[in-house]
C-alpha cells in the first residue's frame, strides 16, 4: 500500500507541476496579448491627438488668413487707391500668415492621411490668387479687386474640404 500511495503522491505532483506550467503559460500569453493591446490603443490615441493637434493648428492658421482676407476685401470696397499703406501692410501679414499656414501644412503631411495632406496642400495652394491679386492692387490693376474677391470663395471652399477630411479621418481611427 505505501508503493501505492507513493506513486499516487508522485503523479499528483507531477499533475500539479504540469498544470502550473500549463497555467502560468497561458497566464504570460494572455499578459503579453493585453500589454500589445494596450500599446497599440495607447499608440493609436497618441496618434489620433497628434492629428487632431495638426488639423486644428492649420485650421487656426487658415482662419487667421481668413480674416485678414475679410480686412482687404472692407479696403477694396473703400477706395483702396488712397489705402494702398494699409493695404500694403496686409500684404506682409498675409505672407507672414502664409508661412505658418505652410508649416501646418507639412505637419499635416507628416501626420496624414495622405487624403488629408491633399486637402491641406490644397488649401495652402488657393491661397496664391488671393496674394497675387493683392500685389496687382498694390501695382495699380484696376481688374485686380476683382480677382481677389473671386479668390476668396476657393480658399473658403478648401477650408470646409480639409474640415471634412480631417474630421473623417479622425472618425475612423
Amino acid at each position: 500500500m505505501a508503493d501505492s500511495a507513493f506513486w499516487i503522491a508522485s503523479l499528483t505532483a507531477g499533475t500539479a507541476v504540469l498544470a502550473s506550467w500549463v497555467t502560468s503559460r497561458g497566464t504570460a500569453r494572455a499578459a503579453r496579448i493585453q500589454a500589445d493591446t494596450t500599446t497599440r490603443a495607447q499608440r493609436a490615441e497618441r496618434l489620433r491627438d497628434s492629428r487632431r493637434t495638426a488639423y486644428a493648428d492649420l485650421m487656426e492658421r487658415a482662419q487667421r488668413m481668413g480674416d485678414l482676407y475679410w480686412k482687404v476685401s472692407d479696403l477694396c470696397a473703400d477706395d483702396v487707391i488712397r489705402r494702398l499703406p494699409e493695404l500694403d501692410r496686409l500684404r506682409d501679414r498675409l505672407r507672414d500668415e502664409y508661412s505658418g499656414l505652410r508649416h501646418c501644412t507639412w505637419i499635416v503631411s507628416l501626420e496624414g492621411p495622405p487624403e488629408v495632406a491633399e486637402t491641406a496642400d490644397a488649401l495652402r495652394r488657393t491661397t496664391t490668387p488671393a496674394y497675387r491679386a493683392v500685389e496687382a492692387i498694390l501695382d495699380g490693376d484696376p481688374t485686380a479687386p476683382d480677382r481677389f474677391d473671386s479668390a476668396y470663395a476657393p480658399f473658403w471652399q478648401a477650408l470646409r474640404n480639409f474640415v471634412e477630411r480631417g474630421r473623417r479621418a479622425l472618425e475612423v481611427m
